[in-house]
């Protein structure tokens, strides 16, 4: 079912909504709500751009709320490398078998969440010089198959942050992974279809609300439940990465 204008506006406010309250939370994650649930009503190229637009609002509202939890450290060591990974996730789009890829990769994050869940304590802590690696990876898999925050995700989880510096940091970096997405949107024409703007601005309320609520909620929560949260989430991308490589 394929619908327009305020018809698609409205099927879209309470897909924003979810997808933001579980952004609130974790810092990264919408897409994995938000793209599958609004292709059922509108094609795949107008909900990836409106949902980009979407979720750098969300994005900036998020990092704008307390920018000094970000760890600035580990950020400026991922973003060279993410858009390393953009450039030769860009390269490799058209050669490499993206579903046998898909499942690689959704194996990876499926096997890492399970192992995340399983595990009694803390997470072991890994070296800082792993950001480079993360940046790499996110930007590789984001530019391929959408999914760039898990990478981001696992590194930061294992690295000694407050669940308020772990949000802060993964916010900033989404930050930065989705503006170059918006930038590439803009260079192939994605942003220019009839409607995304529009239906954008009308989703964009529904998703800041969601904010607002997760943000509650994330104050009066542990870092241990923020992580089991996180662990749950990639549980979730791994499983759809397999699923739409074996689709």
């Amino acid at each position: 079912m394929i619908l327009e204008g305020a018809q698609a506006a409205l099927a879209l406010a309470p897909i924003a909504f979810a997808g933001g309250f579980i952004q609130g939370l974790t810092g990264f994650g919408s897409a994995l709500v938000t793209i599958p649930l609004a292709t059922f009503f509108v094609p795949l190229p107008f909900a990836l751009a409106v949902f980009a637009i979407v979720d750098f609002a969300n994005g900036l509202r998020l990092g704008l709320e307390n920018p000094r939890n970000a760890v600035l450290g580990d950020i400026a060591r991922m973003v060279p490398l993410m858009i390393a990974g953009i450039v030769t996730g860009t390269t490799l789009l058209v050669n490499l078998p993206r579903n046998a890829s898909l499942v690689a990769l959704g194996t990876f994050v499926l096997a890492y969440a399970l192992y995340s869940l399983a595990r009694r304590g803390a997470a072991a802590t890994v070296s800082r010089h792993w950001a480079f690696l993360a940046g790499f990876c996110g930007g590789l898999s984001g530019t391929l198959f959408g999914a760039g925050g898990p990478p981001y995700a696992i590194y930061l989880s294992h690295r000694p942050l407050s669940k308020e510096q772990f949000r802060a940091t993964m916010t900033l970096t989404t930050i930065f992974s989705i503006g170059l997405r918006l930038v590439a949107f803009a260079a192939t024409g994605l942003l220019a279809q009839d409607g995304v703007w529009i239906t954008a601005a009308a989703a964009i309320p529904a998703g800041l609300f969601a904010i607002y609520l997760a943000s509650r909620i994330f104050r009066v929560i542990s870092r241990e439940m923020v992580m089991r949260a996180v662990g749950i989430l990639l549980l979730a991308s791994g499983a759809s990465l397999i699923a739409r490589g074996l689709a």
